[in-house]
């Protein structure tokens, strides 16, 4: 049998915790304030999917390996989905009226319309939409 996870945490290193939760709440995320504190917070991307923005001295408890430069290298992309191209766009809108820059040229073709952005941080960030044929 596969094994499947019940949820997903995403852990990502800020350099300015409330920076990036202004930034990511102009987007319209939400956040558990329960998992908030002056280290890290609990960005709720969907049901059962989180991102721990986590200060970078707090990040580095967690891993032995020096931390990327996200302004310079790519360490992941995190990739979202929307419900439609509309949708898409406006996200991607919303990142760069809040700080964030525009990633990559749109991509369109027949299976996938996406365009990305990246975070405050320098993550790197795909919001695409899958339609349905």
């Amino acid at each position: 049998m596969a094994r499947k996870a019940k949820e997903i945490y995403v852990n990502l290193p800020v350099t300015d915790l409330q920076k990036s939760i202004d930034f990511f709440t102009a987007l319209g995320f939400g956040f558990n304030d329960e998992m908030t504190d002056e280290n890290a917070t609990c960005m709720i991307v969907g049901d059962h999917i989180y991102v721990m923005l986590l200060v970078e001295p707090f990040f580095q408890k967690f891993t032995k390996k020096q931390l990327a430069d996200s302004q310079a290298a790519t360490e992941v992309i995190v990739a979202i989905s929307a419900d439609s191209k509309a949708e898409v766009d406006e996200m991607v809108q919303l990142a760069i009226e809040a700080g964030g820059k525009a990633s990559n040229d749109k991509m369109d073709d027949e299976y996938m319309y996406g365009w990305s952005f990246q975070d405050v941080d320098g993550h790197l960030w795909e919001v695409m939409c899958m339609p349905e044929n």
